[in-house]
């Protein structure tokens, strides 16, 4: 059974608007896994995976064993930090921001996401099915677990920085009733950034401002795209879009759930990039930008674009008037932003702008304090 999902907001007869798109939005960083309590300052939502810690900002910290020792940190994984001799020379220094439709707002929406510093960096994003909200069946779940599975998975050997084997992995574990489209990237030691893409969760690599690279929906119709699912007939990891791309330091990664790409088009994405320098601040301006659109009855979106060159627009006696269908989007928004940068080679100290008797004086890395996006 393939699910369509709903939620649409366009000014004519096809569809129309929430009824409330004024409904107060809740714009916090979603944390998804684990929770973590300490002494030092951690930024707050601040969440470990594999024994990192993701900030809000949503910058991949490793802190050093013995740190980790004194903390409390619940579920941490007791997978060994690497060694530092052996880190890629590139990595992701990211920023994300998750805006969920007004009317799921109190449960968090239906999007999930998560982001790990192994190896150069990996990040992902899960868009639930709204459609199984007709079963009775909270979308969010198979979102939820289905990255919860692949974050935990991300160092598994079979895995070896192949995001198709990890979507396998991830859907095979997974045992919530639903569906989601799913869109997984693993940068590798040899700055390969590797991309599989299932439904039509989306990525752009932007490169001295131009976009160098998109990836491209997968539907079986309009509004309907593959997504891995409970079911037994749906897509797996078979049907994954895999892409391979040489990164550069200084490209950005710009990945998100259609309701941001269906509400923000490619220019508006590299202009905002060229105005806004931290990660988390663009992550941000871009997940407002699509909200403010997918409530703009009169805004032409990508979104109503597309459907009226599948056939979907107002009827013929509006068209005589000048009409024709515009409008956002109205739909969960999630954002990340990835800025590839050198990865520190500093001895064995971490480079921590809060942990300040750990700072190695001496860091090679190139990058003063305020540029360490902490």
């Amino acid at each position: 059974m393939y699910r369509f999902k709903r939620s649409i907001n366009v000014k004519g007869d096809v569809a129309k608007c929430p009824s409330n798109p004024q409904a107060q939005r809740d714009s916090r960083t979603l944390v998804l896994l684990l929770v973590v309590v300490g002494e030092i300052p951690v930024p707050a939502g601040a969440v470990a995976m594999s024994c990192q810690f993701l900030s809000s900002s949503g910058t991949a910290i490793k802190l050093p064993r013995k740190k980790l020792m004194s903390m409390n940190v619940i579920g941490c994984s007791t997978s060994p930090i690497p060694n530092p001799v052996l880190r890629p020379e590139l990595s992701i220094r990211v920023g994300t921001r998750l805006i969920p439709h007004p009317k799921k707002a109190d449960k968090g929406g239906e999007d999930a996401f998560f982001v790990s510093g192994y190896s150069g960096g990996v990040m992902a994003v899960a868009d639930g099915v709204s459609g199984w909200a007709e079963k009775d069946v909270d979308p969010a779940q198979f979102s939820r677990e289905l990255m919860r599975r692949a974050s935990s998975l991300v160092d598994d050997e079979e895995v070896n920085y192949d995001p198709r084997i990890l979507v396998r992995k991830a859907h095979a574990a997974t045992s919530s009733t639903g569906s989601a489209t799913v869109i997984v990237s693993m940068l590798d030691n040899n700055g390969i950034l590797k991309i599989a893409n299932v439904g039509d969760c989306g990525l752009r690599v932007i490169r001295k401002g131009q976009i160098i690279f998109s990836t491209f929906p997968q539907e079986h119709y309009f509004d309907c795209p593959y997504q891995l699912s409970s079911e037994t007939v749906s897509q797996t990891y078979l049907d994954a879009t895999v892409t391979s791309i040489d990164i550069v330091k200084g490209d950005i990664i710009v990945m998100g759930s259609d309701g941001f790409f269906d509400n923000v088009f490619d220019h508006e994405i590299v202009s905002t990039i060229k105005e806004h320098k931290d990660v988390a601040e663009t992550a941000k301006v871009l997940a407002d930008l699509a909200y403010k659109h997918s409530v703009d009855f009169y805004f032409d979106s990508p979104f109503s674009i597309e459907a009226r060159n599948r056939g979907l627009d107002v009827p013929w006696w509006k068209k005589a008037l000048g009409q024709k269908l515009t409008g956002g989007k109205m739909d969960d928004i999630t954002v990340i932003v990835g800025e590839v940068i050198s990865k520190c080679f500093g001895k064995k100290k971490a480079c921590l702008k809060w942990l300040r008797t750990m700072v190695e004086p001496n860091c090679k890395c190139g990058y003063e304090p305020e540029s360490w996006g902490i």
